[in-house]
């Protein structure tokens, strides 16, 4: 019974594990090599550039940013990323709360008057991926 119960567990396992992918996010078409990028990953629009599903930083290395997120359930997700020359951790804005340091999201999507919204910024992921933002 003990070996049903064993063999069950890690058939459930790996069905669970089959379904996470890996996202690849390359960053190019930064200013400098200095400091750092930070990509936030969003995976609903309540939470689009407010809390961050996950986040990571990478250094710059030819005016260009990789960074790769692992175990990531397939689903609907959108990025934010910027360039934190800085790197006090946060996006710099001038006196007018317009941003001083460079910003992009996934599908280059561009906001008006505002930041992009996650309608232009989404994205599916169902198998292991590759996206590329420019600045």
């Amino acid at each position: 019974m003990t070996k049903i119960i064993t063999i069950t567990i890690l058939f459930i396992c790996s069905l669970m594990s089959a379904q996470n992918v890996k996202l690849t996010v390359a960053v190019s078409g930064l200013k400098n090599n200095t400091g750092i990028v930070k990509v936030g990953l969003y995976n609903s629009e309540g939470m689009f550039l407010k809390t961050t599903y996950k986040s990571l930083n990478s250094e710059i290395v030819n005016n260009k940013a990789v960074v790769t997120f692992d175990n990531l359930p397939a689903g609907e997700y959108a990025i934010s990323t910027y360039h934190d020359e800085n790197i006090n951790g946060k996006l710099d804005r001038n006196a007018m709360g317009i941003p001083s340091e460079e910003y992009a999201a996934s599908n280059n999507a561009k906001g008006f008057m505002g930041p992009p919204s996650y309608k232009d910024a989404k994205f599916d992921v169902s198998k292991d991926s590759k996206i590329e933002i420019q600045f």
